[in-house]
């Protein structure tokens, strides 16, 4: 007889609104400590460097970011096999399909690591990063891509987390890895004077340690499913499946990080006053979507252990509850960022010697502040499809929102200015969200059958 792992909240059985909710809120707390990452590293730099520094940091952020988000996409594609076999109660499958997940992202980040470390200067090249920054920005990446087996990994380790039906325990590695990167940062550019170097320093730190702690803790949480006999530690049938859906998730997840990389360009032509106000204006988004993007997440897992358990009318009620939360949430954001977007702003810069950046960052949270509802919809329409495997025209949703972003940011920019690449931002939203929204309605989603 094989011993099950008691879970919290019962996504087979509980109330699908209050499930998600709970589930979903130690995601959205987990998410914003690792945005927490980058953004105490531009806070740093910007007030005890400079503006040069906070630009340069911010043209290597597009980039990171992509490798960030493909790290999530990827975790998101192995949990949903995870949690269709812990829902349809295949605990041995179950277990191999984390073995499996573990060690392809371990080389998947081992190769990325080393070609980032390799093309970091020549991508930011192609970029048109300014020639002032361009160095800096080359320390910053370099150091960086050292620590990508640590950033999949610890990554990949949250997934599985989720997949369990365990959201506390990232975001309790994520605060303490968090707050060791502050102390980090704060230890090497006031300390040391290392600058822009020292903040790329105590994030590989930080992430590593994380990964480390969170891999003990899997192990531990997965010798609680006895099965008997030898668990499979590899299994390409099982990796096949995931990649099914792990290549949409990664496009999903990386949609926004992709579209700024590709229209860094566009920005880095405007100068790097403008740059360092659109960095900063776009790491405080980056968190704004957070608990729009963690509600999608977290019915991704809901839907996945409901198709696995053969209940997809849990789903449509998961669904209309997750839908009223991520408009929830967007309301609150938005009422925030109305009242108090300037002083937000003004975290990341001194207003007095940067009036060129602070105007760029608060005209760009001034407008995209009312449509967070849209990227609401369209996370949580995506995160049905995504769990059911229904990767199809979630796809091309996704690609449509790409195109949308960067066509409108170069087609517009000459006429608009640098405006014109955060006016393409919700008409990509919206379309993605209609597009998965008509093939939601047509219920086809819900024949789809994954595990092997």
């Amino acid at each position: 007889m094989e011993k099950r792992v008691k879970r919290k909240w019962n996504m087979l059985e509980d109330s699908p609104g209050i499930t998600l909710f709970l589930f979903a809120l130690p995601m959205i707390l987990g998410n914003l400590f690792q945005q927490f990452y980058n953004m105490v590293d531009s806070m740093i730099v910007g007030q005890f460097v400079g503006e040069d520094a906070l630009a340069a940091v911010g043209a290597s952020y597009a980039l990171t970011n992509v490798f960030v988000m493909i790290a999530i996409g990827g975790g998101i594609g192995a949990s949903v096999i995870t949690s269709q076999y812990l829902g349809a109660g295949e605990d041995r499958k179950m277990k191999t399909s984390v073995y499996t997940a573990l060690l392809t992202f371990l080389a998947m980040g081992i190769v990325l690591g080393v070609f980032g470390f390799l093309m970091n200067r020549q991508i930011l090249i192609w970029l048109n990063t300014p020639e002032n920054i361009l160095a800096a920005a080359g320390t910053y990446l370099g150091i960086y891509f050292l620590g990508m087996p640590f950033l999949f990994m610890y990554n990949i380790l949250s997934s599985m987390f989720n997949a369990l039906g365990d959201s506390r325990t990232p975001l309790c590695l994520l605060i303490f890895s968090s707050v060791l990167n502050v102390f980090l940062d704060l230890w090497f550019v006031i300390g040391f004077g290392a600058g822009v170097a020292g903040v790329a320093v105590a994030t590989v730190i930080a992430q590593g340690t994380a990964a480390v702690i969170s891999f003990c803790l899997l192990m531990r949480r997965l010798h609680g499913f006895a099965v008997e006999g030898k668990v499979q530690k590899y299994d390409t049938a099982i990796l096949g499946a995931m990649v099914k859906i792990a290549i949409p998730s990664i496009l999903q997840q990386s949609i926004v990080s992709i579209g700024m990389l590709l229209v860094q360009s566009v920005v880095n032509g405007f100068g790097s006053s403008v740059l360092a106000g659109y960095a900063a204006a776009t790491r405080i988004e980056s968190i704004c979507i957070v608990p729009m993007i963690s509600t999608g997440n977290a019915v991704s897992t809901f839907t996945a252990q409901n198709m696995g358990a053969g209940k997809p009318e849990r789903v449509r009620k998961g669904y209309r509850a997750a839908c009223a939360i991520a408009g929830g949430f967007a309301l609150l954001i938005c009422l925030i960022l109305l009242f108090f977007d300037r002083q937000i702003i003004g975290t990341f810069m001194d207003t007095s010697s940067g009036a060129v950046a602070y105007a760029t960052g608060t005209g760009y949270l001034s407008f995209i502040k009312f449509f967070f509802i849209c990227i609401g919809l369209k996370a949580v329409t995506d995160g049905v499809l995504r769990g059911a495997g229904d990767v199809v025209v979630f796809t091309l949703a996704n690609l449509v929102n790409l195109g949308i972003r960067v066509s409108g940011a170069f087609l517009l920019s000459p006429v608009l200015g640098v405006a014109a690449v955060w006016y393409a931002i919700p008409a990509g939203w919206t379309v993605n969200y209609l597009i998965s929204l008509c093939r939601y309605l047509t219920g086809k989603w819900s024949k789809k059958n994954l595990i092997v």
